[in-house]
């Protein structure tokens, strides 16, 4: 009793709010959590219960007077506050005695860890924070740190701490120049701080950078601010000049050529590539920032080169962007010229003036285009032959045109000249080879053999492309040239094109040919002029004359010919219910003679149509369907009245449009089957439907039972096009039922059809088919059958047996005849009786 009300009493002890909870238990080790933090009164932690022996409990360990135990009732508790900065783990040993005070269970592990909570704010390591920037450092580089620390557990919120600059001063931008790691305290630049940050402009400013702890959560957290001054410094990464190399240098590599240098010893230097695709670069980079070539260069392999160079720090990091280099390589004459062609052609007339242009010799240099290393200059060394004079041509200096130098250019003196050119540079010269050929003028007329080819008669049906007549001239210019070469031409009397005239290139012979059909109504007579021309121009003073033309007259006969149609074949659309007397065609058609035409049709075999002899037009004799011919092919035969009777066909095409005038019907031999005994429950079967017209996938049909077959079958609309009928009476017989039905198209108008339906009621297999007794093809013999079978054998073993016994009884006459009557010993004589 006493023990009870003492817990009671000890639970009072726990003021305003502190409740004493029931957590107890036996005696083992065990661990405690409690938070960190002032208390008003003591704290009650832990009951350890225990029975007699043990009446007391003994705490021992790192009490600090703060931790103790109530030994009667085993009572674990705190009579101070708890610091996890000062002591954050407390290790202890609690033992049972018993009434002599010996200990009779433990020692058993006590351990108490003491929770922290966010009551430290944290704090920067300096008062004021001093740092140097360059301008135009790489943005997030840092440039300095801030350090803060806090005293909370850093394994929890309360001491993580974040970074964050609040506001730098000036202000002159509206993005900020500088920017802080929220978890290193590292400061570096922004973009727009790289951009802008000028030492000459503003050299200092001071950040307002504050830290706060709770992982910079925005509840419960405790800010510090410090100030940063910041100085802005001039930045002496920059690249170098342009750098210029004469190409083909035979100095020893490598070779400096520039110079880079970070504001602070220590730096590394590396060359970046700037060109795609990327190519190994004859560059390198030192130490010291100096930048080489290590082989000499080529201009005419590569001109230009740009890459950049980069400083890092120890880490591999950026210190700045990189800055670009740039090498020309400088042109030496190193190149020869050389000649555009192994060999030069030219070609000048005979009669050339002296100083035309004859052509233009190429030669190149891959020296800089523009300086005086790849200029060249033309010389003519040697001429071949050197007839009527060594200095037949003239080549410019300068340009390598070559023009006529000497008036008396002769073909047959000389129709060839070789040249040799030297082309030079300041330093190289090159032989290049021209041939100049000299070309015949044309100062020659061609001459025909005949100037009159007289009389040609031909009948007007002459086929087109006939070769007529063979024409000649000549020419004596050079052969095969532009000078010697003929062109025909009919210059008078052919202004239709009637005729043309072809030219053999080899022996300029020409084949006057039949162009364009003859016509002796247009034209009966031809008075043709012939010229003979040479594609290339006469030269001056020399004209085409009359030895240049020639003559030929053509006389056409007339042909009586066959009428002619305008217009064929003839395609009319019509609708197959045209009326008979309709229209269908007026063809027209007439004689070249001017004689009378009779017209008549042929293939109309159907005798859909009827024309008039007189004019020939055509009209509806019968009535069309489409559904027999959708095109119906007739010819329309006109022939002129005389005693020749020459005729012409045309085709009459007659595409007839369909009009709704066939009823809907079943297919042939159409059948649909049930099985039989019926069950009551069939599912129904389409009903096939054709309708010839054109159009019956577009209609819809409609399907009605005649002849008061609803009761016995039930006929039902699936679609728009089909149907299903079943039976609806079981007691239906088996066998075929042919129901009547009226099925209507709906069409414009609307035509509709009585069908037969055949339906079978029928006994089924077990697949759901029709069983069908197996008809016998070889069905036994009936009685009568069998009578004339017996009687037709008898017959013929009769007919046999007689042409045997004929056949012995013939042949032993004629062994009695062949044999002696005297019998030759008594055997024989013995037969003979």
């Amino acid at each position: 009793m006493f023990q009870v009300y003492g817990l009671h009493f000890l639970c009072l002890l726990f003021l305003h709010g502190v409740i004493c909870q029931d957590l107890s238990g036996p005696l083992q080790d065990s661990t405690f959590s409690v938070q960190e933090g002032n208390r008003p009164v003591v704290q009650y932690l832990y009951r350890f219960t225990f029975e007699p022996p043990v009446i007391s409990l003994r705490l021992m360990g790192e009490k600090e007077g703060i931790i103790d135990i109530f030994p009667k009732e085993g009572i674990l508790y705190l009579n101070g506050s708890l610091d996890w900065e000062t002591k954050n783990v407390y290790k202890l040993q609690v033992e049972g005695l018993d009434a002599r005070g010996g200990r009779q269970k433990g020692p058993y592990s006590i351990t108490i860890n003491v929770e922290d909570i966010n009551d430290n704010p944290p704090q920067f390591d300096q008062k004021k924070y001093y740092g140097v920037v360059r301008e135009k450092t790489r943005p997030g580089k840092p440039f300095m740190r801030v350090t803060a620390h806090d005293r909370d557990d850093p394994k929890t919120p309360n001491g993580q701490l974040s970074y964050s600059i609040h506001h730098h001063f000036p202000n002159p931008f509206p993005e900020m120049l500088f920017q802080i790691n929220n978890l290193t305290g590292a400061i570096s630049t922004t973009v727009t701080g790289y951009r802008h940050l000028n030492h000459q402009h503003l050299d200092t400013f001071i950040l307002d950078i504050s830290v706060q702890d709770m992982a910079g959560q925005t509840m419960n957290f405790f800010r510090t601010n410090v100030d940063v001054n910041v100085t802005i410094v001039e930045n002496f990464w920059k690249p170098p000049p342009p750098v210029k190399i004469a190409e083909n240098s035979t100095d020893p590599h490598p070779i400096i050529i520039a110079q880079v240098q970070w504001n602070e010893p220590g730096a590394k230097y590396e060359i970046v590539q700037t060109e795609k695709p990327a190519i190994e670069l004859p560059f390198t980079v030192g130490p010291d920032g100096n930048i080489y070539v290590t082989k000499p260069l080529d201009r005419e392999e590569k001109a230009f080169y740009s890459f950049h160079v980069g400083a890092n720090d120890k880490d591999g990091d950026w210190l700045a962007y990189p800055v670009l280099v740039t090498v020309t390589v400088q042109d030496i004459n190193d190149n020869p010229p050389v000649c555009d062609k192994a060999l030069t052609t030219f070609e000048v007339q005979e009669n050339e003036r002296v100083g035309s242009d004859i052509g233009i010799l190429r030669a190149s240099d891959r020296d800089e285009e523009g300086t005086l290393n790849s200029r060249l200059k033309y010389f003519i060394v040697e001429q071949s032959p050197p007839v009527p004079s060594g200095n037949m041509f003239r080549i410019e200096l300068e340009t390598g045109k070559f023009q006529l130098f000497y008036p008396q250019l002769s073909r047959r003196l000389a129709s060839n000249y070789s040249l040799k050119v030297k082309v030079a540079d300041p330093a190289f010269k090159t032989m290049c080879n021209v041939e100049i050929h000299v070309i015949d003028i044309n100062d020659q007329i061609p001459l025909f053999e005949k100037s009159d080819y007289g009389f040609l008669t031909l009948p007007e049906d002459k086929p087109v492309g006939t070769v007529l007549l063979e024409i000649q001239a000549t020419d004596a210019d050079e052969p095969f040239t532009g000078s010697s070469q003929i062109k025909y031409t009919f210059t008078n009397g052919d202004p239709n094109n009637t005729f043309s005239i072809e030219t053999d290139p080899k022996t300029n012979k020409g084949y006057v040919k039949i162009n364009k059909a003859l016509d002796f109504e247009s034209s009966p007579v031809y008075n043709l002029t012939i010229s003979a021309t040479n594609p290339e121009p006469l030269v001056a003073g020399i004209q085409y004359n009359s030895s240049s033309t020639a003559y030929l007259r053509i006389r056409v006969l007339d042909v009586k010919e066959a009428p002619v149609f305008l217009n064929a074949p003839y395609n009319v659309d019509m609708f197959e219910d045209a009326s008979v007397g309709t229209k269908v065609v007026d063809p027209s058609a007439f004689d070249p003679e001017g004689d009378r035409i009779r017209y008549t049709l042929q293939n109309d075999y159907r005798k859909w149509l009827r024309i008039d002899p007189a004019n020939g037009t055509v009209y509806v004799a019968a009535s069309m369907d489409r559904e027999t011919e959708r095109t119906y092919m007739v010819q329309i035969v006109a022939t002129e009245e005389t005693k020749e009777s020459r005729s012409s066909t045309a085709q009459l095409i007659i595409h007839l449009r369909d009009v709704n005038d066939n009823p809907p019907a079943l297919p042939k031999d159409f059948l649909l089957f049930f099985c039989h005994p019926l069950q009551g429950n069939e599912e129904g079967k389409m009903i096939q439907v054709v309708d010839p017209d054109e159009y019956s996938y577009y209609q819809r049909f409609t399907y009605f039972l005649l002849d008061g077959m609803q009761r016995d079958w039930n006929l039902s609309k699936a679609d728009g096009k089909h149907a299903y009928i079943a039976p609806q009476n079981r007691n239906l017989e088996s066998k075929i039922h042919e129901i009547p039905i009226e099925i209507n198209d709906n069409g414009w108008p609307p035509v509709a059809g009585r069908v037969m339906l055949k339906v079978n009621l029928c006994p089924c297999r077990d697949d759901g088919s029709c069983f069908k007794e197996v008809e016998n093809d070889n069905p036994p013999p009936t009685v009568a059958m069998a009578v004339g079978i017996l009687v037709g054998v008898l017959v013929v073993i009769g007919i046999i047996l007689g042409v045997v016994f004929i056949h012995l009884k013939r042949k032993k006459l004629q062994e009695q005849k062949a044999k002696p009557a005297t019998a030759l010993n008594p055997s024989e004589l013995k037969s003979l009786t």
